[in-house]
């Protein structure tokens, strides 16, 4: 039995003698089956051609990745908190190494994602870590490989530990969520929920892939809910994709940017 993974967006799936005939998240529109064909790697393989690479932004938060890049190539984060650490989205490749530096820097009080795409080996995490796993409910759907680690938040928001406060912003996913940490002025933890942009701004897509944009009545909603919150720092999906200083007023000019687009 091996636990397979999708190539190209990196989702294990349960134990098998044999990978599914399919990728549900890649047959979705969101996301795309590579002109090659659905082709499959195991967790084995995986950790025999790739290694895990860890950068520090601020004192408690490392972003982790993998390399040589693999499937969609986002990068995770740890954040390190006086009532427990919480890895924020998820990545395929759970090695020895990481194995080690997360449980010397005190492992695992919780695993919380942002939509399906960054699914991955939550699994496989969970079990290594003894943690649960946040997922917001309206994406119960997506889950490939059932856990009963898993556990299911409903609404717009929901407190992880305190400091730390998932919100739900539907658009990219029904359950799309982002990460508010309440530290040095307020930082958010976006995935590509709020996608930063090379020119650090930030965007908002159903798919980014196949440039499916989301309507202006949903963005609106979107930047509505995350108002309440106060956050000066954005950490994205992807190495590089992270905006420093004035958050969240980039957040607003980058809404009536994209409203003055697809408005005309």
């Amino acid at each position: 039995m091996q636990r397979f993974l999708c190539i190209a967006c990196g989702t294990q799936f349960p134990p098998a003698a044999a990978p599914p005939p399919d990728c549900p998240i890649c047959t979705d529109e969101r996301q795309y089956v590579p002109a090659t064909g659905q082709r499959w790697t195991t967790v084995e393989a995986l950790a025999a051609g790739h290694t895990n690479t860890w950068r520090a932004y601020e004192p408690n938060l490392l972003a982790l990745g993998t390399v040589p890049a693999f499937a969609i190539n986002q990068r995770a984060f740890l954040l390190r908190t006086p009532h427990g650490n919480v890895l924020w989205d998820c990545i395929s490749l759970l090695d020895e190494a990481t194995l080690a530096l997360v449980r010397g820097l005190g492992g695992l009080a919780a695993i919380a994602i942002s939509h399906p795409h960054y699914y991955s080996s939550m699994a496989d995490w969970a079990d290594a870590f003894d943690a649960p796993v946040w997922l917001h409910e309206a994406d119960r759907a997506h889950v490939v490989r059932p856990s009963p680690r898993l556990r299911f938040w409903s609404g717009d928001c929901h407190g992880l530990l305190p400091g730390l406060t998932l919100v739900n912003a539907p658009g990219h996913f029904d359950g799309a969520a982002m990460l508010h940490w309440a530290e040095g002025g307020g930082v958010l933890l976006s995935g590509d929920i709020f996608q930063v942009m090379p020119d650090r701004s930030v965007s908002f897509m159903r798919s980014y892939p196949n440039l499916l944009p989301l309507p202006a009545r949903t963005v609106r909603a979107m930047a509505a809910r995350m108002q309440p919150y106060a956050y000066e720092r954005i950490y994205g999906a992807f190495w590089g994709r992270e905006i420093l200083a004035d958050g969240k007023a980039t957040v607003a000019r980058s809404v009536a940017r994209y409203l003055r687009w697809v408005e005309g």
